[in-house]
């Protein structure tokens, strides 16, 4: 969910840290309808998005990653449905799939990092580690960020802006240094040039170090297009590097203190993806003649986190993530007490009663998103089914790459397959199959997350609760995510920003995270269908208020600079 809001969107830190993920007892079968009997709008099939879903996020699919066999098999399966429901195509060359210029990077041993003249050796001294642009990082002045994971006191975003940011570790609860990273640890210092990892280098084994300076990284390639937020870089410092950056060691930094200037000289090595990386794209076509011009986007990542280096014990992860990281990947992992390793061990002997255990390797993403990317074919098919279509075009999206930092969305609102003046307002779905109490502090029936509803337009804000309310959707809206400055960024984590970036405005839907977060335990035996379904016929709700309006959605806050850096 939710592509720096996820940690593998940090391609660069796959060295770094270890991401866990892979069922259990399935459910009764759910109701075909889910919407409540009041609600008035288009009401969205719970049984169609549970068939879609269980073939969407089998093990077939080998977690959808993008530029791998798992997610053209996933493309190819959005396609399909899209074209039996007589969509008309909006890819490239007539048909529904847009492939993005992704390649695969490795970064030349050429490559140099100099502080104040002196230069400094990779593997050695320092490790380029990678990140979203680590080709477009160059340097600049150094401040110290603090230590990842230290919630009570970070630096503002324009303190950062255009600095080299060196932080040191977070800390486990013996307060050792650990590796384990997360988005939301990185995300304050998203406007930075490039973070560096203090005193590191020497804890990380020699292979470690010798497979970060092989590694291929996905990145997006446009060529000469230029432009687009240029993401973050990592580097991995060793302790010299550090002193030297900072003019003595990371414990005796205080937060917001400035250092040396850091200058990088970064050479890569591009090679093609073993296979396209692709959206879909299709359009209902609107009903009225003077507004069939302009669209209504509706849109959900198509890919995922793909497979785990190695077999996982399914269960244990099931257990252990409902005891001590009910925030799945975005919590650090930690040693369980004695109390809380007692309730793991309780939990997992209860599954072994009734199955053996289950070696698990496939992060199914049923939630992540899964969840987004059935509810938009079923909107499709319920909008395409309504006997007076909507004024304006729908358009729908699948967007790639969202996991390795929104390649897909960025890809196609700088190549947009329709005039990107054109779209008056785009609706992102990413994780809204779960939201109960058990997930969510708060959760619910009724919780639903929004993010960036009136970032933009406050007409198109106060829109969504009109529509929720008149029309008997009943939801409860958590807005705590979206406020300015939230530590989680959850505004610059999605494929909404990539719209909202160019002035569109946007809303973000999400139930929130969940003890499955990025794990192979995010499968669609855990979904909440009823509740799924009611989501997603809010949303075509709202998606045919606005196509039907007698105007575009006012823009009254200001454009975002399309170039910059997002901020939250």
């Amino acid at each position: 969910m939710i592509s720096a809001r996820h940690v593998s969107r940090w391609a660069g830190l796959a060295a770094l840290t270890a991401l866990g993920c892979g069922g259990h007892p399935t459910p009764a079968p759910v109701p075909a309808q889910a919407p409540t009997a009041a609600a008035t709008g288009p009401a969205v099939s719970a049984a169609n998005l549970k068939t879609r879903l269980y073939i969407y996020s089998d093990d077939s699919m080998m977690g959808r990653r993008a530029g791998t066999e798992g997610d053209v098999k996933a493309t190819s399966y959005i396609a399909d449905q899209v074209r039996q429901m007589g969509l008309v195509p909006a890819g490239d060359s007539g048909t529904y799939l847009q492939t993005i210029g992704m390649v695969m990077e490795r970064i030349d041993t050429s490559s140099t990092l100099s502080v104040d003249g002196t230069d400094l050796k990779a593997g050695e001294d320092f490790l380029f580690a990678g990140g979203q642009n680590v080709g477009a990082f160059k340097g600049g002045d150094v401040v110290y960020g603090g230590r990842l994971g230290d919630t009570s006191v970070h630096l503002a975003p324009d303190s950062v802006k255009g600095k080299v940011v060196v932080v040191g570790l977070p800390l486990d609860a013996a307060g050792h240094p650990t590796l384990r990273i997360t988005g939301s640890d990185i995300a304050p210092f998203t406007q930075a040039n490039g973070v560096a990892l203090a005193s590191t280098l020497g804890l990380l084994p020699p292979q470690a170090v010798a497979g970060m300076m092989e590694q291929e990284r996905p990145a997006l390639d446009e060529g000469d297009m230029g432009g687009g937020e240029a993401g973050l870089a990592f580097i991995v410092l060793g302790d010299r590097a550090t002193e030297l950056l900072l003019g003595g060691s990371v414990d005796s930094a205080s937060l917001g203190s400035t250092g040396k200037s850091v200058t990088a000289h970064v050479v890569l090595d591009k090679t093609p993806v073993a296979f396209p990386a692709r959206n879909v794209v299709a359009i209902l076509p609107g009903s009225d003649p003077a507004l069939k011009g302009e669209y209504v986007a509706i849109g959900a990542h198509n890919d995922h986190i793909g497979l785990t280096p190695r077999p996982l014990d399914h269960d244990s992860v099931w257990a252990t993530n409902r005891v001590i990281r009910k925030g799945g990947v975005e919590d650090t992992p930690r040693m369980p007490t004695p109390e809380e390793a007692a309730r793991i061990q309780a939990l997992r002997d209860s599954l072994a009663r009734v199955r053996p255990d289950r070696p698990d390797s496939v992060n199914n993403g049923a939630d992540d998103d899964g969840s987004g990317t059935v509810s938009v074919l079923g909107i499709a098919q319920t909008l395409s089914a309504m006997p007076v279509k909507p004024k304006r075009s729908i358009l729908f999206v699948w967007h790639t790459g969202e996991e390795l930092g929104m390649f897909g969305s960025k890809w196609f609102t700088d190549h947009p397959t329709v005039p990107r003046d054109s779209i008056v307002a785009q609706l992102n779905i990413d994780m809204i199959g779960r939201g109960d109490s058990a997930d969510t502090p708060g959760g619910g029936p009724n919780y639903l997350q929004l993010i960036g509803s009136r970032r933009l337009s406050t007409e198109l804000g106060d829109l969504v609760e009109t529509v929720n309310t008149a029309d008997h959707h009943d939801f409860t809206f958590d807005y705590q995510f979206d406020t300015n400055g939230n530590p989680h960024q959850y505004y610059c984590r999605s494929d909404h920003y990539e719209y909202a970036r160019w002035g569109i405005p946007i809303v973000f839907f999400t139930t929130g995270g969940h003890p499955d977060y990025h794990q192979v335990t995010d499968e669609p035996q855990e979904i909440d269908y009823p509740k799924m379904a009611r989501v997603a016929s809010l949303i075509a709700d709202i998606a045919v208020h606005v196509a039907d309006l007698d105007h575009r959605p006012v823009v009254d806050h200001p454009k975002p600079d399309p170039y910059g850096s997002c901020v939250q």
